[in-house]
């Protein structure tokens, strides 16, 4: 019987970048943006891994689709994107969904972009090569 390697699975939770205030970030507009998150999940799927994106209002649904993913399968990244950790206003919204990712993916390593074009990087640094 041949065994086949199951590709590591991450999963990337982020702002729509339709609900993401771009005013201190001059030249992106939210297609610009969303761009950018595609590419990087095309990037993490290049590199082998079985990738899903997560993105999130800014709070009026956000908790009932982050935890959707998660309960949809077993995943070993958890990529939470800087558009969610670094305003102040959404501390209270990144506790929740730290928190969720603790309690429904407690086996899943957890990585954090700096910003929309590393994120394939941030999954990688938790889970190396997919070989």
């Amino acid at each position: 019987m041949v065994q086949q390697n199951t590709p590591k699975s991450v999963l990337a939770i982020g702002i729509d970048p339709a609900f993401v205030d771009l005013s201190t970030m001059p030249g992106f507009t939210a297609d610009v943006v969303r761009a950018y998150l595609d590419a990087q999940i095309n990037r993490i799927a290049e590199f082998g891994y079985d990738v899903e994106s997560c993105l999130i209002d800014l709070g009026d649904t956000a908790e009932r689709v982050v935890e959707k993913a998660l309960r949809s399968k077993s995943f070993d990244c958890v990529v939470i994107g800087a558009g969610l950790r670094e305003p102040p206003e959404l501390l209270l919204l990144f506790e929740k969904v730290i928190n969720l990712v603790h309690t429904l993916a407690p086996g899943a390593r957890i990585a954090f972009n700096s910003n929309p074009t590393d994120t394939a990087e941030a999954a990688e640094r938790w889970l190396g090569s997919p070989d």
